[in-house]
């Protein structure tokens, strides 16, 4: 792990889409500011554990239970007729 000392106002690159500047200090928390193309995914740490966490459950789901799947998803109204 690279580890750099910054002060306000001042950023880093990484690569030549990426800025991560230090936007501000405030107590025991940092801000800040990340500068990317719009087509790249920035999440929170633990956000991203929580997806990652979700898509393997759902990998390990049980294929039996994807007929049953489909009970919750489709709207009730597709299953009555259409009203003139």
């Amino acid at each position: 792990m690279l580890i750099l000392t910054r002060k306000e106002g001042e950023g880093i690159r990484l690569g030549d889409n990426i800025r991560v500047v230090l936007v501000q200090l405030k107590g025991n928390q940092v801000r800040l500011g990340i500068e990317c193309p719009n087509n790249m995914r920035v999440l929170r740490e633990e956000l991203y554990q929580a997806v990652r966490h979700e898509n393997l459950a759902a990998m390990a789901a049980d294929p039996a239970h994807m007929k049953d799947l489909s009970k919750h998803i489709l709207p009730q109204s597709s299953k009555e007729s259409p009203k003139s």
